[in-house]
C-alpha cells in the first residue's frame, strides 16, 4: 500500500524519472505527488498510481 510518507519507485520505463525513488507527499484521485531530493535540489512530481511501486526501506546491519 502507498500512503503519504511511503517510499516509492517509478516503474514506468517511458518516464524520465524511471527507477528514481522518492517520498509520497500526497494522494488524490489516483494521482500521487512524490518528493525527490538530490543533494542541492528538491522536486515534487505528480504520477499516476499505476506508475509507482512501494519500496521496503532497507534496514542497516551494524558489523562488529
Amino acid at each position: 500500500m502507498i500512503f503519504p510518507g511511503s517510499i516509492v519507485r517509478v516503474i514506468n520505463p517511458d518516464d524520465i524519472y524511471y527507477k528514481f525513488e522518492g517520498i509520497v507527499q500526497r494522494l488524490s484521485d489516483g494521482k500521487v505527488g512524490v518528493l525527490f531530493e538530490g543533494g542541492n535540489w528538491d522536486k515534487i512530481v505528480t504520477f499516476n498510481l499505476s506508475e509507482l511501486e512501494a519500496v521496503e526501506p532497507a534496514v542497516g546491519k551494524k558489523g562488529k
